[in-house]
């Protein structure tokens, strides 16, 4: 019986997943390149396209890898628990791979792993729920927009940079000109890396579609 190549041991799609993110979490989003990745990998470029024929197959490979960390929540979890349990994971996941959301673009979050273990169930929870498929799928989209914008706006692995950085930068501004920005500095900076900006939005949003909150109030 013919042995496996070892170079296909080393191109499993959990193998290429793991190192390209640890690749980027490294050296930053930049350093992502086939060949890159091929020499991390100690395999080769052919390889690795065999694996994944472009950047888009590769980004969806490292998708899926880490979703496979999000939640499996319980069935039975209330609608408002199982949802803040799914997208603060998913936040936490995306700002500790700054390198992965700035690659990913504008490019769709569609890995199968990642749908299985968000959208569906979170789709099919809030229709369980009683919420139309117009307002689970409204619901879901401001959530996941919150959760992406959140993790995409600093590099949350490094705050006192961040906070450093946005100092500066309003710091160096013409107080006449922007009064607000730069007469505020010890508001502004620190909630640049505050996660509980996420959480308390993301609650407010939770709160504001759950069908099991208060009725709204008719005029």
């Amino acid at each position: 019986m013919p042995r496996q190549s070892p170079s296909l041991d080393l191109a499993t799609p959990d193998h290429i997943a793991a190192t390209a993110l640890r690749l980027v979490d490294r050296e930053g989003a930049g350093a992502l390149t086939f060949r890159t990745l091929a020499a991390e990998l100690g395999i080769s470029v052919a390889s690795l396209q065999r694996r994944c024929t472009d950047l888009a197959g590769l980004l969806d490979l490292v998708t899926d890898h880490l979703a496979a960390e999000l939640p499996d929540v319980p069935p039975g979890t209330p609608w408002a628990a199982a949802t803040e349990l799914r997208f603060t994971a998913l936040y936490r996941l995306l700002a500790t791979h700054p390198g992965l959301v700035t690659l990913r673009g504008s490019r769709p979050l569609l890995g199968p792993k990642l749908l299985e273990r968000l959208v569906e169930p979170q789709l099919a929870d809030s229709l369980a729920a009683g919420l139309a498929p117009e307002a689970a799928i409204a619901a879901y989209r401001r959530m996941y927009l919150l959760t992406l914008g959140s993790a995409a706006f600093v590099d949350h692995r490094d705050h006192k940079s961040a906070q450093a950085q946005t100092r500066s930068a309003l710091a160096a501004l013409d107080p006449d000109t922007f009064p607000v920005l730069t007469g505020h500095l010890a508001a502004i900076v620190p909630a640049v890396t505050d996660h509980e900006v996420y959480y308390d939005a993301l609650r407010q949003l939770i709160r504001a579609a759950d069908p099991a909150g208060p009725a709204p109030v008719t005029r």
